[in-house]
């Protein structure tokens, strides 16, 4: 339960081992590769080495194959990946083995194939579609389309908008005594579509005649036959298109058992991905490979195991003071404490040394999100679902630490349910006097409705004993830190007078309250300097009045979440019970309460985070951690079961 110690690690190998020693730290899983900064420690033979070459574009390529074949088959197949995936146990012999990865290929090559070929067809059946589109206004036109008229005359296909007069424009042809005929073939809203005969010697004449109505030419070419026996042929070869496109389509379904093949390659690549991305931060010379790194203290021996059986020169030196910045974080903790991950990695995480919040914030954060949900019956819920979605599913990273943090706070709702009598409200209650008119209510310390007041001052206590635990932890690291002034004015101070208004307030003596208050104008004189002596005591009044009981106050939400929770459910069930038939009650009550649930379910969470991050970070927590990254098989679809 703290933050791993890490070690910096400086590696140089023979150029010849480098992809054997790639592949042992991809099966270690605990070796971070630096990106190299041109630092070495020694400039004179530093700038002799350069950024090694690996396949990582390569693999990406695949691994964009890969997906999309997988997804071509899960959309065509309508296989549905569900809410969870069912992960699969496999060896690690199998999958790194060369077989499974020959086969993977082979299959993502073969549905890669085939979507193309549907591509093709698509494109081509998009293409017949238009023809066909082009070409039904004209298909009661007889003469073929490739006829362009005789020896004197001249066929043309045109169009006019579709308000045009088809009367005014042979009117217009008439008038000026030309030579020409104009046949209406269709109209439709947007277009009129004619037929023009007229003599060779006039066309000029005629293209002028028919400008003002906005005649626009149509052609046809490569077209052969008239537009019905054109329009027949792309019918037929339509359907020939169609039935192309559903045996591609019928093939890839066919595939549904390369799924999983193809999910294990998706993790194969995953991790190929993550070995050629160390590999391109080593340097090389063309004979050795050099690279820095980290890795945690505890793994070590294996690191050396596998360095040594490499031949290569190392060693694993604690980070300078300077590099306090650049080490990378991974936090250990224990089953209770390791779901509150998702807190942690949501907000940011902690600074190499600083402290992991981890076990510090866990007993805080699933109390609180019980008292404000605080119902046996949502409790429960909760951890049957966190439950069952862990053991049966065995969800990883973020999904994984969700659904156990589920279920501890479902277990402290369900306790501090018990603690308030609430079962999905008083849903127990109103059945019984449903169906027996007797009066029935579970036994309870308090209930929200009835004592208001002594939850609001518990919650504010609570708040209290929260504030005080983070100063307490900087109190600690201030310590170590030799931070001694700093400890004693910024925290000490103030725990004097929190004792001493304590105390006055239950009439023993005023006298721990002065003492504070003179340690609190002394803080800033002792560590001020110049004018700042004296606006640090109004700074370090104003700011820890109003900071503290703003935060104290804060931590009223836990009654207001409680009593909200509560009211809405009960309101839910009175209305339910309105009607006095069982039935309509249970359907009432359910329906709200599963609104009322949804709601709290997240708005709990919202408030928790809050006053975590703000009310408790705030005291002690330094963040800007970043992640340990190592090159390591991590996977989405299957369980690797590594061997010894």
């Amino acid at each position: 339960m703290a933050i791993v110690k890490m070690k910096k690690l400086r590696v140089i190998a023979m150029a010849d081992h480098r992809e054997a020693l790639m592949k042992g730290l991809l099966k270690l899983g605990c070796v971070e590769i630096s990106e190299p900064d041109g630092k070495l420690a020694d400039p004179a033979w530093a700038a002799l080495l350069e950024r090694g070459t690996s396949a990582l574009a390569e693999t990406r390529t695949e691994m964009a194959d890969v997906r999309t074949a997988l997804a071509a088959i899960q959309r065509y197949g309508q296989l549905k990946n569900g809410l969870f995936i069912q992960r699969r146990s496999v060896s690690e012999q199998e999958f790194l083995g060369a077989e499974h990865a020959e086969k993977a290929r082979e299959a993502s090559k073969r549905v890669g194939e085939l979507l193309r070929r549907i591509s093709v067809l698509q494109g081509e059946e998009a293409r017949l579609l238009a023809k066909q589109a082009a070409l039904r206004p004209w298909i009661s036109l007889e003469v073929p389309l490739e006829q362009c008229g005789t020896q004197y005359t001249v066929f043309r296909l045109g169009v006019c908008p579709g308000t045009t007069d088809t009367g005014a424009v042979r009117g217009a042809l008439a008038a000026a005594g030309a030579a020409a005929e104009l046949y209406e073939i269709h109209t439709d809203k947007q277009q009129k579509y004619y037929f023009l005969i007229f003599h060779r010697a006039e066309e000029e004449t005629v293209q002028e005649l028919l400008r003002p109505f906005g005649f626009s030419a149509v052609a046809f070419p490569d077209t052969a036959g008239t537009a019905a026996e054109n329009v027949a042929q792309s019918e037929r070869q339509l359907a020939e298109n169609r039935s192309a496109q559903e045996t591609a389509v019928s093939e890839i379904i066919q595939r549904a058992e390369d799924r999983e093949l193809l999910r294990m390659y998706v993790d194969r690549l995953n991790a190929e991905m993550s070995k050629e991305t160390g590999a391109e931060r080593l340097l090389t010379d063309g004979t050795i490979v050099f690279f820095e790194g980290w890795v945690p203290e505890e793994n070590l021996p294996q690191t050396q195991t596998l360095l040594e059986q490499q031949g290569c020169a190392w060693e694993a030196l604690d980070p300078a003071e300077e590099e306090i910045p650049d080490v990378p974080v991974k936090l250990k903790n224990n089953w209770f404490t390791k779901p509150l991950n998702m807190v942690t990695e949501m907000y940011s995480l902690p600074a190499y040394d600083n402290v992991d919040p981890n076990p510090l914030m866990a007993p805080f954060f699933i109390l609180f999100y019980g008292i404000m949900m605080a119902d046996m019956g949502y409790g429960l819920l909760m951890f049957l679902a966190g439950l069952i979605v862990s053991k049966k599913y065995r969800p990883k990273g973020t999904m994984g630490h969700m659904f156990g943090l589920l279920t501890l706070c479902g277990i402290s709702t369900f306790v501090m349910g018990a603690v308030t009598g609430g079962f999905f409200g008083d849903f127990l209650t109103q059945a019984v006097l449903l169906t027996t008119g007797k009066h029935f209510a579970l036994p309870s310390l308090f209930t929200p409705l009835d004592d208001t007041l002594m939850i609001l001052v518990g919650s504010m206590a609570l708040g209290l004993v929260h504030i005080i635990t983070g100063m307490v932890i900087s109190f600690v690291m201030k310590l170590r830190r030799r931070q001694y002034l700093d400890a004693i004015f910024e925290e000490g101070t103030w725990w004097v007078v929190f004792a001493g208004i304590a105390l006055m307030a239950l009439g023993v003596t005023n006298l721990v309250l002065y003492a504070g208050v003179v340690l609190v104008v002394a803080g800033p004189l002792i560590t001020g300097k110049g004018l700042g002596k004296l606006t640090g005591i109004f700074g370090s009044l104003y700011n820890h009045i109003t900071g503290y009981f703003g935060d104290i106050l804060s931590y009223a939400r836990l009654m207001a979440l409680m009593l909200a929770g509560s009211v809405i459910a009960q309101v839910f069930n009175t209305l339910g019970a309105i009607p006095g038939n069982i039935v309509i009650f249970v359907v009432i009550s359910m329906a709200g309460n599963a609104l009322n649930f949804a709601l709290n379910l997240l708005g709990c969470y919202v408030h928790d985070l809050r006053l975590q991050c703000l009310e408790y970070f705030g005291k002690f927590y330094q963040d800007g951690g970043k992640p340990f990254r190592p090159v390591a098989m991590e996977t989405q679809y299957v369980d690797i079961e590594k061997t010894i």
